[in-house]
């Protein structure tokens, strides 16, 4: 049985120590960036886009949303905090590569989320976002079990993530399925 080489820590591609160092700064960078991105594309044209699209079944209200993300950027800050202060202030040397490797995925999978909303609404590419969305995923649960290692805790702080994540994959799929992966239709007029 063959398996995927783990993504080393990668010092150029990963964001500086002190952003997981500092709770603050940790719980802030995400939940500020997520609020500018979603800013970034005009809040009131990201409610007109969604309203116009065919949704799939058991979608949520729009309003879901903001308060949902903010919560989870919120404990993925806090987890990247906790993982990174565990491993490397630990003496086992494995945790200590393990939380630096973690918060390469980190950079990574905060990278793709953010990404996501510009092509979602703003570019209005459905697939590209989906695919974007399933190399989140991807990178999450690699994130969760590797961090999970480090502190248990930390696994299971982004199991919400991952489950909000999958649930979002299939709003995202299945937007672009029901819409003919196609959103001209949603532009506003």
């Amino acid at each position: 049985m063959s398996s995927f080489p783990p993504i080393p820590y990668i010092p150029s591609l990963t964001l500086p120590a002190f952003l997981f160092e500092t709770p603050a700064a940790s719980i802030l960078l995400p939940v500020l960036s997520g609020v500018t991105v979603g800013y970034a594309i005009s809040p009131s044209d990201t409610k007109n886009i969604y309203r116009r699209l065919k949704q799939p079944p058991l979608h949520p209200p729009a309003w879901v949303f903001g308060p949902v993300w903010t919560a989870l950027y919120a404990t993925m800050g806090y987890t990247a905090y906790r993982a990174w202060t565990t491993g490397t202030t630990s003496l086992d040397l494995e945790k200590f590569k393990l939380a630096k490797q973690g918060a390469t995925l980190y950079t990574i999978q905060l990278g793709l989320n953010l990404l996501w909303t510009p092509l979602f609404f703003g570019l209005q590419r459905p697939i590209a976002a989906t695919a974007n969305i399933l190399a989140l995923g991807g990178v999450v649960g690699s994130l969760a079990y590797v961090w999970g290692q480090v502190d248990p805790v930390c696994g299971y702080l982004l199991a919400p993530y991952l489950g909000w994540l999958s649930f979002a994959t299939y709003l995202c799929a299945g937007c672009g399925y029901l819409n003919n992966w196609n959103f001209s239709h949603a532009k506003e007029e």
